[in-house]
């Protein structure tokens, strides 16, 4: 493999669409495609969508129905990046293609490395990621979790990717659901928080551009203040929290309302409902 932290072996996204093709992107504003990169999708007119950023070879299925057994064929690394639904089907296509010595890269939940394992082979390095979506923004959070078959340098290559679009937390395969209810489904969590948080703003009276501003820059700011601190969160609310005051007040109202079971319920559910698409259901 080549020096990770410098350049990348030539790779194939296969089914660039949000996830992949943010991964794409995270690779193109790095420069790290120089050794070249094939990113396939179904339409033509995804594929024009990919077709200008430096590097790429976009191929659309429809006009070049084999383009996924060609992207193989010249790629040491591969990402899966369609519906978990499909990645069997995708597997068998191109296993007779793939390059020996590629490494195979999962980004579909809940398609185990054993699945990877059946349709390719054994012998086959296989990792298996969960991004999620503030990758689009080069903000994102990845787990990556190593087959057996993977050696140091397969990762380490990998790990490479992935911080192209943010930060990377190497895990064992049997943490990447639980992984999953955190950074995966976290930002909706934050999202939620916004939404509710503005609607508040609205019912004291502002209106709902005013209201919007006020929660979305107050999130903003509070975890660019967050980034740019030595200390942990904890500590940054107690800063804000004085003693008697407005915050202090609202802050119990929060403590009262059990807002830890509550979260820890909420990871529980999507952990469940992980476990569940694991397994078919």
């Amino acid at each position: 493999m080549t020096d990770a932290t410098t350049s990348l072996p030539p790779i194939a996204i296969l089914g660039a669409g949000s996830m992949g093709g943010a991964i794409l992107r995270g690779l193109v504003a790095a420069g790290l495609t120089g050794g070249g990169v094939t990113a396939t999708n179904r339409s033509i007119a995804k594929a024009a969508e990919l077709a200008e950023l430096e590097g790429v070879t976009s191929v659309a299925l429809e006009a070049a129905p084999g383009g996924n057994a060609a992207a193989v064929a010249s790629a040491d690394i591969v990402l899966i990046g369609v519906k978990p639904v499909m990645v069997p089907d995708l597997l068998d296509e191109i296993a007779p293609h793939l390059r020996p010595g590629a490494v195979v890269v999962s980004l579909a939940a809940g398609v185990t490395l054993d699945t990877f394992a059946k349709h390719l082979g054994a012998e086959v390095a296989t990792l298996r990621s969960m991004p999620n979506t503030p990758s689009l923004v080069g903000k994102g959070v990845t787990g990556l979790a190593a087959g057996p078959a993977a050696s140091a340098d397969d990762v380490a290559v990998v790990r490479a990717l992935f911080e192209t679009v943010g930060a990377v937390l190497e895990v064992p395969e049997g943490q990447i659901d639980a992984l999953s209810t955190i950074s995966g489904s976290g930002p909706a969590y934050v999202f939620l928080l916004v939404e509710e948080f503005t609607k508040a703003a609205v019912r004291m009276g502002f209106d709902d551009a005013q209201a919007r501003m006020l929660a979305e820059e107050t999130f903003i700011g509070a975890t660019a203040l967050m980034a740019a601190s030595d200390v942990d969160p904890a500590e940054l609310r107690r800063r804000v929290t004085s003693p008697k005051g407005t915050t202090e007040r609202a802050i119990a109202v929060l403590q009262d309302a059990r807002l830890d079971d509550t979260f820890t319920t909420a990871a529980e559910a999507a952990l469940a409902r992980a476990k569940e698409l694991a397994a078919g259901n």
